[in-house]
């Protein structure tokens, strides 16, 4: 009879091994007028192809409203930066087709991902909300985080 102690251990239920694996993920985190953003983010071995210079990961956010108001993610604003320095721009409404409400001392939660051509670079990035009531609107800093992969030399951020 096999000794099961040896065995490696394994998670069967795939909500607990994806809060393992959030835990022990890097953790980038910026506060602006009370709005915390968290991201965390992970390398995707099975959606990378290093040999066609094509790099996977995907990134999740926590927007954590500290306000007293309620207030909207209208849109995003994100630089994409490559490990040659190349920068992309990219700007659209909302997150993942959503423009979230969240309510004071709420939170919203997304994962989304990033495609790059080199084995690391960064993001940073800004949302533009609204506060419904009052038509303030305000921007929301999105914390600089690096995309780092196992393909490349030694760590650069």
């Amino acid at each position: 009879m096999p000794d099961k102690s040896s065995q490696p251990h394994l998670l069967a239920d795939p909500e607990a091994a994806m809060a393992e694996a959030m835990e022990n993920a890097p953790r980038f985190s910026q506060t602006t007028d009370d709005v915390t953003v968290t991201v965390r983010t992970f390398w995707l071995d099975d959606q990378s192809q290093p040999e066609d210079h094509r790099f996977a990961w995907a990134y999740h956010i926590c927007i954590e409203n500290g306000r007293e108001d309620t207030f909207q993610l209208i849109s995003r604003s994100w630089e994409i930066v490559d490990g040659l320095g190349r920068t992309e721009h990219v700007h659209g409404d909302g997150v993942v087709g959503e423009q979230p409400i969240i309510g004071s001392k709420d939170q919203y939660d997304y994962t989304s991902g990033a495609m790059l051509t080199t084995p690391s670079g960064f993001m940073r990035g800004t949302y533009h909300m609204l506060e419904p009531v009052s038509g303030q609107r305000f921007d929301v800093h999105i914390p600089t985080f690096s995309l780092d992969s196992p393909h490349e030399a030694g760590l650069l951020h």
